[in-house]
C-alpha cells in the first residue's frame, strides 16, 4: 500500500526495533548501563516525545522502556501504524526469555535502509556468487544445508567444515556468520540444542528451557538435546540470530517440504546456484516452478519484502511459500499479503506448503491421466 511510509508511527517504530537489537547485542536485555547505545537512546527519546505530543505517558528509563517492549503489546502503544502492520499480542521482546521476538526481526527486515535485510540477503547473494565464479555449483546449496542443519558448531564440526571440499568458496562467509555463544545459554557447563531445530535453547529460571524458534513453540514444551559440554566441546559457536530466524528456519521447511515432494516422485532441486529460488521443480512437461520458503508471523510486513524483492525467476512459474501453520495462526494471511504486495511484486503467488504440495499433486496427476488416455487410443 502506498501511504505505508505516511503514518508516522512508521519510522519510529523502526528505529526502535534497531535501538532494541542494538542492546539484544549486549547478550542480555536485563544487564546495560549508560551510555546507552545510541541507536537505544535514540529510540527513547523518540518515544517519549511520540507520547508527550498525544498525552500519553512516556517510558520514564531505557529499563521502563523495555518493560513496555516485553508487557506491552505494540497494538497498544500511541503510535500511527497501518492497517495490519501489527496483530494483536505481538511484543518487540519476549516475557519468558528477554530475547528479541520473531515479529521484532521481521520489522528489522522493513524499511529501505534495514541493515538486516542487507546482512541476511546480502550473503546469500555472495554466496552464490563465489560458488558459481569457483565453478563449483555444489558448493551454494552445500553452504544452505550447513546453516540449516548446524546452526551450532562445537571444535570438532569447525573442522569438519574445515575439511570439506564443497565449502572451499565460502568458507571465509562460514567464519562471518558463527558467532561465539553468549553464556546466556550456558546451564550447568553444558550448551543444549533443540532436538527440532538444533537451535541452542535458552535455560529458563525455573529449571525448564525456552525455544526461540516459533515452530518449535507451537508444539509444546521444548525437547532438549544432546548437551554440548563446555570443557569437552572447545569453543561452541551459534549462528548469527537474523539468519537464525530467516535462512534456518525458512531452511527446515524447504527440507520437509522437498521430501513431501519426493515422496510423491515429483523431483526438486534445494538451493540451485544459477536460480534465486530455495526449491526449483521440473514438471515432467518441462515446466519449471521456483519456489522460494518464507516464514513470517505478519503478513503485511511479508508483503512489504515482495514489493522490494519482486519475483526473481525468469524460467517459469514464481511462488513464496509459507508454512500452514502461520495462515491457521493468523485469519487473512494471503489476503493481507496480496493487499500489500500486489502493486510491484510482479505477479508472485503466495502458497502455503500444504497448497503446494496438492497443486504440484494435481498436476502431476492431470499429466498422467492424459498420458494414459493416450496410451489406450
Amino acid at each position: 500500500m502506498r501511504d505505508w511510509d505516511s503514518h508516522a508511527g512508521v519510522p519510529l517504530l523502526r528505529g526502535v526495533v534497531r535501538g532494541v537489537l542494538d542492546l539484544a547485542e549486549l547478550d542480555d536485555l536485563h544487564a546495560f548501563r549508560l551510555p546507552y547505545p545510541p541507536e537505544a537512546q535514540r529510540a527513547l527519546n523518540e518515544i517519549t516525545l511520540c507520547c508527550l505530543v498525544r498525552g500519553a505517558r512516556p517510558p520514564r528509563s531505557l529499563p521502563d522502556f523495555l518493560s513496555w517492549c516485553r508487557e506491552r503489546p505494540v497494538e497498544d502503544w500511541p503510535i500511527e501504524l497501518p492497517p495490519d502492520a501489527v496483530a494483536p499480542g505481538q511484543y518487540l521482546i519476549d516475557d519468558e526469555s528477554s530475547h528479541p521476538t520473531t515479529f521484532c526481526y521481521e520489522w528489522a527486515m522493513e524499511g529501505p535502509d534495514s541493515s538486516v535485510r542487507e546482512e541476511v540477503y546480502g550473503l546469500i547473494q555472495t554466496a552464490a556468487e563465489l560458488s558459481a565464479q569457483a565453478a563449483l555449483p555444489e558448493s551454494y546449496p552445500a553452504f544452505r544445508r550447513l546453516l540449516v542443519e548446524q546452526p551450532v558448531i562445537d571444535q570438532a564440526g569447525l573442522f569438519r567444515i574445515a575439511t570439506d571440499q564443497f565449502l572451499d568458496p565460502v568458507r571465509d562467509l562460514v567464519g562471518s556468520v558463527f558467532r561465539q555463544t553468549s553464556d546466556t545459554y550456558l546451564c550447568h557447563g553444558a550448551y543444549t540444542p533443540c532436538r527440532r531445530c538444533a537451535m541452542l535453547l535458552t535455560p529458563m529460571p525455573d529449571g525448564g528451557w525456552w525455544c526461540e524458534n516459533d515452530a518449535c513453540r507451537r508444539l509444546g514444551a521444548p525437547l532438549p538435546g544432546k548437551p554440548l559440554v563446555a570443557e569437552q566441546a572447545g569453543v561452541v559457536h551459534h549462528l548469527d540470530r537474523a539468519l537464525r530466524q530467516f535462512v534456518t528456519g525458512p531452511g527446515r521447511v524447504v527440507l520437509e517440504l522437498e521430501a513431501r515432494l519426493r515422496a510423491l516422485g515429483i523431483e526438486t532441486e534445494l538451493w540451485p546456484v544459477r536460480e534465486a529460488c530455495d526449491v526449483m521443480v521440473v514438471l515432467p512437461d518441462g515446466h519449471v516452478w521456483t519456489i522460494e520458503v518464507k516464514d513470517h508471523a505478519n503478513p503485511a510486513l511479508l508483503g512489504r519484502l515482495a514489493e522490494r524483492e519482486r519475483a526473481r525467476s525468469s524460467r517459469g512459474e514464481d511462488f513464496w511459500v509459507v508454512p500452514n501453520y502461520r495462515v491457521e495462526q493468523c485469519p487473512g494471511y494471503v489476503a493481507t499479503f496480496e493487499r500489500y504486495s500486489s502493486e510491484n511484486a510482479g505477479g508472485l503467488r503466495l502458497l502455503t506448503d500444504d497448497d503446494l504440495v496438492k497443486a504440484l499433486t494435481r498436476r502431476v496427476n492431470r499429466r498422467a491421466r492424459r498420458q494414459g488416455g493416450e496410451n489406450v487410443a
